[in-house]
C-alpha cells in the first residue's frame, strides 16, 4: 500500500505539512458524527477543541522538525573519533623509541605509533611512513586547515621519512628517534640535521567525517602503496 504522506512527496514540509492536515481532516469530520448522536447517546468524553487539535499538531511538527538531522549525527560521530585519537596517542607520551617497534609493551617508532592508535579505532593504516603518506585525503601545508587526528608527515625530497599525529593549537605527538621516546611537541620547528621538514598532512578520519563504513570498519580515502621491501629507505621512521 502506497504511504499517503509519501505520495505528497519527498520533502520534509511536505510530509509535515501532511501529517497535520491528516489530524486536522480526521477532527472535523468527527465533529459532526458526535453532534448527530448526542441527543440519543450518553454524554461522551469531551470533543477536543480546535485550539487543543492545532495545539498536538504545532507539536507533532515540532517533534518533527526537531530531529537531528543525520548529516550533523556523522559530524559529531567523526569528532568523536578525532578527540579518541589525540587521547590515545597523548596516553602513548613516554613510551620508548625503538626501531621497528608498533606497540606500548615493545616501543614504537613513528609509523608503528601512527598505526597503533589507529588501529585501535579500526582505521586501517599501512605500517611505513612513506605509504602512509599516501592513505586518505591530502591536507594542504596549511596550519589553519588542520585538524585534530590528521596524520602529519615530514621528510627530505621526494620522500616521507616521518610522521606524527596533529593533536591541535599547531602542536603534535611523533615518536622521535632523537628524543629516544614518544614527546608532543610544537609542528613548526628549527630546522636541523635531525629535523626533517615539514612536508603536509593526511585525513584518515576524511571517510567517517561522510559517515561511511565497510563492514563496520572506517574505509579510507586512498588505497595503500604496494609493501616497501625491507631495510628500504624511509622504511619504519
Amino acid at each position: 500500500m502506497t504511504d499517503p504522506l509519501r505520495a505528497l512527496g519527498s520533502g520534509r514540509a511536505r510530509r509535515t505539512g501532511a501529517l497535520v492536515g491528516l489530524l486536522l481532516t480526521a477532527a472535523a469530520a468527527k465533529a459532526p458524527a458526535q453532534q448527530r448522536d448526542s441527543a440519543a447517546a450518553p454524554p461522551a468524553a469531551p470533543t477536543p477543541s480546535e485550539d487543543s487539535i492545532a495545539a498536538a499538531s504545532i507539536a507533532v511538527l515540532s517533534a518533527f522538525e526537531s530531529r537531528p538531522s543525520p548529516f550533523a549525527a556523522f559530524a559529531a560521530s567523526a569528532q568523536a573519533i578525532r578527540d579518541s585519537i589525540v587521547a590515545l596517542a597523548r596516553a602513548q607520551i613516554g613510551r620508548r623509541y625503538v626501531l621497528g617497534g608498533e606497540s606500548p609493551r615493545r616501543g614504537f617508532d613513528c609509523s608503528g605509533l601512527v598505526q597503533y592508535v589507529m588501529a585501535a579505532l579500526s582505521i586501517d593504516l599501512p605500517r611505513t611512513a612513506n605509504q602512509q603518506a599516501r592513505i586518505g585525503r591530502e591536507v594542504p601545508r596549511d596550519t589553519s586547515r588542520l585538524r585534530p587526528g590528521d596524520v602529519l608527515t615530514f621528510g627530505r625530497g621526494t620522500r616521507i621519512s616521518h610522521v606524527g599525529i596533529y593533536v591541535g593549537n599547531g602542536r603534535m605527538v611523533h615518536a622521535s628517534s632523537k628524543a629516544g621516546r614518544v614527546i608532543e611537541t610544537t609542528l613548526i620547528r628549527p630546522q636541523g640535521p635531525l629535523i626533517k621538514p615539514w612536508r603536509g598532512a593526511r585525513n584518515v578520519v576524511a571517510a567517517t567525517d561522510s559517515g561511511a563504513t565497510i563492514d563496520g570498519r572506517l574505509s579510507i580515502a586512498g588505497v595503500a602503496e604496494p609493501p616497501e621491501p625491507a631495510g628500504s629507505p624511509g622504511a619504519h621512521r
